[in-house]
This record gives structure tokens, C-alpha cells and sequence, in this order.
């Protein structure tokens, strides 16, 4: 595992009486901080179409506070990423990690610290939740005519309205059944709303 700070040397040695026990690695540091797991870990999704336009991005944060910069972000993560076969990528001091579906890419991103495992499992829950209420057809054409459930589904995985973004779920049979129940009370409110008119 990577601890940040200083590392001044390594030894290797045996443990026990008489160095008679199993081999071990130690490192000799200097002041080292470990990063606690965390659940804050998302600074933004993103779902852009195969020209590297934007379909859906939530930012959670200001490192890129205007419309402008987040474009220029998105273009350049798109420039990087699209002809790739990986999975991962470091970008602009930011942990990115990425899937594409026949025209659609999708990216969740996190400080360049942030559990890469982490991001994938939001990663794999929204794309997996969309595939669902999709019904497997994960292209732009459905998502677009689909586009209450994108807003709904992120909001079921990241919880970003206060101030720390927190990592609420990332089962995505969970997030479709809250997702549905959410859709249906909507239903019943307008029919309700447009019974009383």
C-alpha cells in the first residue's frame, strides 16, 4: 500500500527469536500521514457522447467553478480517455476513472488521493443502474428520452447537496427500486395536482 511522506530506507528480516520466523518488510519513515478510508470521495460525474460533448455532469465541488472550465475539463478527459482501453487514468492532479457504451462515455472523478476502488463502485452502480432502467440499450438516444432517471439515480449513489459528498449507495438494484418509487410518487402528485385543477 502507498502511505504519502517520507521513506528513508527498507529492510528486510526475519521476525522472531533467532531470525527463525517469516520474512518480513518494514519501512524505516519518517512522519507518515495515512489516509483514512473515506466515503467523501467524488468530485464530479460525468456522461459525455462519443464527440466529447456533454450529456449530464454534476460537479461537486469548485475546481472548476465556471461552465467554461468544466468544458475545457471534459474535453480534455474525453481527448485522453476515449481511444483507450484502460480503466484509469491521472489527469490534472484528479483520479478518473471511466466506461464507455457504444456512444456514451461515463466518468467519475476524485482527488488524485482518492481509492480508486471507490470510484469504481460508483462507477459500476450508475452504469449498471442505467443499464437496468434502460433495459440494457445503454446508448445516448434511450438515456436522453430517459434523462428524470439519470438525475435520480445520481442522486440515490452520491449525495452531494450538503457539504461533504457522500458515497450513499452503490447496489444498483437498490438504486433502481428507489428510483422507481421516486418516479411513481412523482406520478401520483401530478395526477393528483391535475385532478384538483
Amino acid at each position: 500500500m502507498y502511505c504519502p511522506g517520507r521513506l528513508s530506507s527498507l529492510r528486510v528480516g526475519r521476525v522472531g527469536w533467532g531470525g527463525a520466523g517469516p520474512w518480513q518488510l518494514w519501512a524505516v519513515t519518517g512522519p507518515v500521514s495515512l489516509q483514512e478510508p473515506s466515503l467523501y470521495t467524488v468530485k464530479a460525474v460525468l456522461i459525455l457522447d462519443n464527440d466529447g460533448d456533454r450529456l449530464f455532469a454534476k460537479y461537486y465541488d469548485d475546481t472548476y467553478p465556471t461552465v467554461k472550465e468544466q468544458k475545457a475539463f471534459e474535453k480534455n478527459i474525453f481527448n485522453k480517455t476515449h481511444r483507450t482501453d484502460s480503466e484509469i487514468a491521472l489527469l490534472e492532479g484528479l483520479t478518473v476513472v471511466y466506461k464507455s457504451s457504444i456512444d456514451l462515455y461515463f466518468y467519475v472523478i476524485g482527488s488524485s488521493y482518492e481509492n480508486e476502488l471507490m470510484l469504481m463502485a460508483v462507477l459500476n452502480c450508475l452504469f449498471d443502474s442505467l443499464s437496468q432502467m434502460l433495459r440494457k440499450n445503454v446508448e445516448k438516444r434511450a438515456l436522453l428520452e430517459n434523462m428524470e432517471g439519470l438525475f435520480l439515480a445520481v442522486d440515490e449513489i452520491v449525495d452531494g447537496e450538503r457539504a461533504p459528498v457522500v458515497i450513499l449507495e452503490s447496489d444498483p438494484q437498490q438504486v433502481v427500486h428507489r428510483v422507481a418509487v421516486r418516479v411513481l410518487q412523482s406520478a401520483k402528485e401530478q395526477i393528483k395536482w391535475s385532478l384538483l385543477r
